[in-house]
């Protein structure tokens, strides 16, 4: 007689409102995996220095390491909605913990960087699945009150807390070796996989006969090939210049692919983006403006890494400290971030916490050499921690007002794409700069700040951009219309 193993099925919270261990238990696994997903954003950050020594590549190369997790993550978060549809949550959930590890382990193992890039834009594809669907998992599983808003409360708290966690797990681990920034979180996920095959509920997909929707594969491939062809062409400019035919193939197949998706996507009976929903004032400037503040500020982080290890001569475990100043203070008031935009609305406080970036960013422009801390660096990174508190979940929750009851997955979609587009082209940008301005050996020190100046002028100019964006916001609407708040 053969054995058989039940699938778990969903729990509810007791009669009085007490969770049961194992509900507990399931929180802990999916709000774990998250901080694992978060860490990822930020634990490349201190280690590029090392990883470019090492692996022979210059800043135009390096960054694709930081980045491919944002590509991964950027391209595939409105195709793994559907694909969680089709195929149920407890699969895909598993299957995307499954190969974060085994990519995990691999990328500390990479000989040559692209493939240590590839295994990061795999990843970033895995946390696609993994983050959205924990969260729906929640959702399903914690009814709807107190016990619901707790458990988010835990899964968010976890996620913000994951980037400055790691910054700090970088420092001290690049301080061993680079490649341990990338090994360690394989055997966390695989602890979690353990856990999550005996806790993870079932919940079964749906074919087109029972509602599901089609895989739209069209533009669920020829969006991540778009931001790909886009960046490549971006990296090549150093070396190879504007008008090399790979450069300008790389530019013109970008907007072949975008065209082609627009196209697919108007035509769509189901489309992964609603064109529709672009043209919503709220939702293209809850978009843009995070893409300009999430952009602008993983570009600072580029520059500084490079900065305070390069020039400065800092450790990478003093560099990780360094740059925590500016992603505490979210972690610290995340709870208190939906009681700021109750009280004064979002549009208010968009425009207020915008204004910080470019303020940081001119302050840093004017560093000299000897660089200090204490007066050239931690005050921008304190206005960027204050941006953040003030204005990111208020743009979030402003790009939200304009969903419709059936579409706050698909606006939420929308939004989490553009802020992952920010992440790679700004960076992207801004590594080009600098290895178009690399000094030369025996550069003195201003030779090599001034060398900085002009990805600090693009990365300056997106937040000037951000800016101009907030300030539509609180003006007057000339034209009538319920779309914008």
């Amino acid at each position: 007689m053969r054995a058989t193993t039940a699938t778990p099925v969903a729990e509810q919270p007791g009669a009085d409102g007490r969770w049961s261990p194992r509900l507990w238990a399931l929180l802990v696994v999916l709000a774990g995996n998250m901080l694992i997903d978060a860490l990822e954003v930020s634990v490349a950050v201190v280690a590029l220095p090392s990883i470019g020594a090492d692996l022979d590549a210059g800043p135009a190369s390096v960054q694709w390491v930081m980045t491919g997790f944002a590509v991964g993550f950027g391209a595939v978060i409105l195709f793994g909605t559907r694909l969680v549809q089709r195929l149920g949550r407890r699969r895909v959930y598993l299957a995307a913990v499954t190969v974060f590890a085994v990519a995990s382990l691999a990328g500390s193992l990479a000989t040559v960087a692209w493939f240590l890039i590839a295994t990061r834009v795999v990843k970033g594809v895995c946390a696609a699945l993994t983050a959205p669907t924990g969260l729906a998992i929640i959702t399903s599983t914690f009814p709807e009150g107190a016990a619901r808003n707790r458990a988010v409360a835990v899964y968010s708290f976890f996620g913000v807390s994951g980037f400055s966690l790691g910054l700090v797990l970088s420092g001290l681990l690049t301080g061993i070796s680079w490649r341990w920034t990338f090994a360690f979180p394989a055997p966390v996920a695989a602890v979690l996989l353990l856990l999550g095959l005996r806790l993870v509920p079932e919940q079964g997909g749906r074919n087109r006969a029972q509602g599901g929707r089609p895989y739209e594969l069209p533009t669920a491939l020829g969006l991540p090939a778009a931001l790909l062809s886009l960046v490549y062409g971006i990296s090549r400019i150093p070396g190879h210049g504007w008008r090399s035919p790979g450069t300008l193939g790389a530019f013109a197949a970008a907007a072949a692919l975008c065209a082609l998706v627009v196209l697919r996507e108007r035509r769509a009976e189901h489309p992964l983006l609603p064109l529709r929903l672009l043209a919503l004032p709220a939702l293209r400037r809850s978009a843009f403006g995070a893409s300009a503040l999430n952009g602008s500020y993983l570009g600072l982080l580029f520059v500084l890494t490079f900065h305070l290890q390069t020039l400065l001569g800092w450790s990478p475990a003093r560099t990780g400290l360094a740059l925590l100043p500016a992603a505490l203070p979210p972690v610290l008031l995340a709870a208190s971030s939906g009681r700021l935009v109750q009280r004064f609305g979002p549009a208010r406080l968009i425009l207020l916490g915008s204004l910080a970036p470019p303020a940081g960013y001119l302050l840093y422009l004017r560093a000299s050499a000897p660089t200090r801390y204490s007066t050239d660096v931690l005050p921008t990174l304190l206005l960027l921690g204050a941006a953040f508190v003030l204005c990111f979940a208020a743009l979030h929750m402003q790009a939200l007002t304009v969903a419709q009851a059936a579409e706050p997955g698909i606006v939420s979609g929308v939004y989490q794409t553009a802020v992952q587009f920010g992440a790679v082209l700004v960076p992207a940008l801004v590594a080009a700069l600098m290895a178009g301005h690399r000094p030369r050996p025996g550069a003195t020190p201003a030779d090599v700040m001034s060398g900085y100046h002009p990805a600090l002028l693009l990365i300056t100019a997106v937040g000037v951009t951000g800016l101009a964006v907030a300030v539509t916001g609180v003006l007057p609407q000339r034209t009538p219309g319920t779309s914008t708040p």
